[in-house]
């Protein structure tokens, strides 16, 4: 296991790795704001913060997710691309609590790995699930409801992609400290590996009719969103919930 790991740190703890990073996400980061801010304005708000925090933490991959899946300019709705709009709602939730339980759990307590995969987990877990639980509220949807919905539907894709996330971090990392160049490359490799393995089961849990995924980006124009989901006769009605 040493033999493949040693030289994977080796890159990943070069200064040059984390330079290349940042030129190719700053970029993507660029040109997913422009484009959520002229051509995909319409967008509801909660996605265009998807977006930006799934370009964030994956950069060039991040911003294809959502050029091939996110915008109204993509000319069908297949499953496979309401699987990356859901798994790219699950992954900012999750990249979110992961990165704050990680700056919280090594940085003002210096904890051990153990103590930092339990808080990175449980905020990790929280935030992904409250992304999820939150929307269904504000939609009417009973509480109780509301909380069976979202753990059927997101608990396998936050567990998926929060077990990759967090071992592959740990094992590149280990105890690194926050002033060591692998404590933030190891982030980046981890956190795109987790939205990676999650893809498939979000795919899987669409195909099986346990979510439906985020909503057509064609369809939410707009002023007429509130209207489209409430009417059952509306050409953009969309029952259910992601």
């Amino acid at each position: 296991m040493s033999d493949i790991l040693t030289p994977i740190q080796a890159i990943v703890s070069s200064p040059w790795f984390l330079g290349i990073w940042l030129a190719l996400m700053l970029p993507s980061l660029a040109i997913v704001i422009r484009d959520l801010t002229t051509k995909n304005a319409h967008l509801m708000s909660l996605m265009k913060v998807v977006w930006v925090l799934t370009v964030l933490y994956s950069g060039p991959l991040g911003l294809l997710i959502y050029w091939r899946t996110g915008r109204k300019e993509i000319p069908d709705d297949a499953p496979w691309r309401r699987a990356f709009r859901s798994v790219a709602h699950c992954y900012s939730g999750c990249g979110l609590g992961e990165i704050i339980g990680v700056l919280i759990a090594v940085g003002l307590f210096s904890a051990g790995n153990i103590q930092t995969a339990l808080v990175t987990f449980a905020l990790a877990y929280t935030i992904g699930f409250a992304l999820g639980f939150g929307p269904l509220l504000q939609d009417g949807v009973a509480p109780w409801q509301a909380f069976k919905d979202t753990f059927r539907a997101e608990t396998p894709s936050i567990m998926v992609m929060e077990i990759v996330a967090i071992s592959v971090d740990l094992l590149l990392a280990g105890n690194a400290g926050m002033g060591e160049v692998i404590f933030w490359s190891s982030l980046v490799v981890s956190l795109t590996l987790g939205l990676v393995a999650a893809y498939p089961v979000n795919l899987t849990l669409i195909k099986a009719g346990v979510k439906e995924g985020m909503m057509d980006p064609r369809m939410t124009d707009h002023s007429h969103h509130k209207e489209a989901e409430a009417d059952p006769m509306h050409p953009r009605y969309h029952p259910g919930h992601a």
